[in-house]
């Protein structure tokens, strides 16, 4: 699975790079491609050159890094929370990081705010809210999965209504900036903003992976993984500072985009089952491949106008979820 998974989002990449104002034959793309990965090979005209490397690939591989980031960081906070519904926008992660955007956007003369820069305060934002929602799930010293969630909500619903007061302040320039944090969007993507945000999510992905038997403990509930030997305070909190770091830093690059961690992680639950050894691998590849589709459309749909990330997510995800709740019965006691 992991393999077809892998040859489905090269192809869907490159026909992503392929698709756009100019339509490139794939034969091109791959020569281009494989040209500047140290293949070898004569990159041919340089306009298609310029189009492919530097514009469209930066853009497809930030839209499929975030796309997994995402989609794990849903599939991770679903099990810690026991709650279904859960994802980085459920528990006020996303918000977070749209506040610390906008914050710098409209209060900050010149792109940053006392050294801080609009991406770094996003970052900041998420990993503030996490440890707000950190600091506010516990009961008795311990993390409650329903106030967590709960928590989250009233969190996010705070730095949502601190997010709109500071628009109402904006300028129309800034205003139009805000809207990127707030719905989404990978354009203007560029080959300095990839690394640091590839590396958070390969190696937080690689790290929640070799916790699967662990995560799968928690399935049992908290007696039986404690019976197991599974210290559940003390995997919850890791959890959770896992996932707001997954979250800022691709909010940090790619602005707020719902419904991927909310959809995907039940996609593949529903193929595959919920042993998160394979869960989380899968869900971070569909991820991948669901963002660089959806990118895709938005630039496609309305030519030449791009729709944000955000709208295209939501109208996706909202009939899937309105069809999960009707498919599956056990969510009928959430």
């Amino acid at each position: 699975m992991l393999a077809a998974l892998l040859v489905v989002l090269a192809v869907v990449m490159m026909v992503a790079i392929s698709i756009g104002a100019v339509t490139i034959p794939l034969g091109d793309v791959w020569r281009i491609v494989l040209h500047h990965l140290g293949g070898g090979g004569a990159t041919g005209d340089p306009a298609l050159d310029q189009i492919v490397w530097n514009f469209r690939t930066p853009r497809v591989v930030l839209a499929a890094v975030a796309g997994a980031g995402l989609a794990v960081s849903g599939a991770i906070l679903q099990s810690v929370v026991a709650n279904p519904l859960a994802d980085p926008i459920v528990l006020g992660f996303s918000y977070g990081a749209s506040l610390g955007a906008v914050i710098v956007i409209t209060l900050a003369t010149g792109a940053s705010l006392g050294g801080l820069g609009v991406s770094s305060a996003a970052f900041l934002g998420a990993l503030a809210a996490g440890a707000l929602v950190f600091v506010l799930g516990q009961r008795k010293g311990r993390l409650a999965p329903t106030r967590l969630v709960l928590s989250g909500v009233a969190i996010g619903y705070v730095f949502l209504s601190a997010t709109s007061f500071l628009q109402l302040l904006a300028t129309p320039t800034e205003l139009r900036t805000t809207m990127f944090w707030m719905l989404g969007s990978v354009a203007g993507a560029k080959w300095d903003q990839l690394p640091l945000v590839s590396t958070v999510v390969l190696t937080t992905t690689v790290l929640l992976a070799l916790f699967g038997r662990r995560l799968n403990a928690l399935l049992a509930g908290d007696e039986s993984a404690t019976a197991l030997g599974v210290d559940v305070h003390r995997l919850r909190a890791l959890m959770l500072v896992l996932a707001s770091l997954l979250t800022g830093a691709v909010t940090a690059v790619a602005g707020g985009i719902g419904f991927v961690g909310l959809m995907i992680p039940h996609l593949v639950r529903l193929t595959t089952g919920a042993d998160h050894r394979r869960l989380i691998p899968q869900s971070a590849l569909v991820g991948a491949i669901y963002l660089v589709v959806v990118d895709l459309l938005s630039r496609s749909v309305n030519r030449p106008n791009e729709l944000p990330l955000g709208i295209l997510t939501a109208l996706f995800g909202a009939p899937f979820f309105l069809w999960l709740l009707r498919r599956n019965k056990s969510l009928d006691t959430v």
